[in-house]
């Protein structure tokens, strides 16, 4: 194996989108994600702004490095409010969460096609 020379794979990302956008489900799965990174962008980019290593922002919170670089590099973990305040409290930030319409003023989400597959999108039921 170490005569092979290595070659780097080049990635075309529009060529791969073109490729999957026509798969059910992509588009909505990559915008989904499209919110966690900018969640994600903003924390760490909000901790290099403060100039703030992870450990230092750690120490002050209380916790450890390695819970401050799950929260900051995982889309698995997701993070309790309370935890999201103490870090944006040592970065010198407030946390604001915001629920943002996203279909036209007058059309019901309850209607829509996209609240049936989000069962946690209905109201509930009462007996």
């Amino acid at each position: 194996m170490a005569d092979i020379p290595y070659q780097p794979l080049i990635r075309d990302r529009d060529a791969e989108r073109a490729r999957l956008d026509p798969v059910p489900g992509y588009s909505e799965a990559r915008q989904e994600a499209a919110v966690e990174f900018r969640l994600l962008k903003q924390l760490l980019g909000a901790r290099k702004r403060a100039g703030l290593t992870q450990e230092e922002v750690a120490l002050r919170m209380g916790t450890t490095r390695s819970a401050i670089s799950r929260l900051e590099g995982s889309r698995k973990h997701l993070p309790a409010l309370s935890t999201l305040r103490r870090y944006a409290d040592v970065l010198g930030c407030d946390v604001e969460i915001q629920l943002v319409p996203r279909f036209p003023e007058g059309v019901s989400a309850v209607s829509s096609s996209t609240a049936a597959q989000k069962p946690w999108a209905t109201p509930p039921t009462r007996a």
